[in-house]
């Protein structure tokens, strides 16, 4: 699968997130400030994964229809993946 730079960039960001929590627990910040910048992770994370996901869905069925096969198990294994991120 190719990744494109918008999920590059979400992850980027996530990466600069996780950068600036480790500086506020060195600086003691309150549990409060920490834990809601761990949940605006936690949400990005959530919605690079269904991106990646749903591209790459989107790649395997156009795939199964070209070749003349079913595409009922990749969309099974598409939520499979949701799924186990959760």
């Amino acid at each position: 699968m190719q990744y494109d730079d918008n999920v590059k960039r979400r992850l980027k960001r996530v990466e600069g997130q996780i950068r600036g929590i480790l500086k506020m627990m060195e600086e003691g910040e309150s549990c409060k400030d920490v834990v809601s910048q761990l949940s605006a992770v936690r949400s990005a994370t959530d919605k690079a994964i269904a991106y990646i996901v749903a591209v790459n869905l989107e790649q395997c069925i156009l795939e199964e229809k070209e070749a003349g096969r079913e595409t009922s198990k990749i969309v099974e294994q598409a939520i499979e993946l949701l799924v186990k991120s959760r």
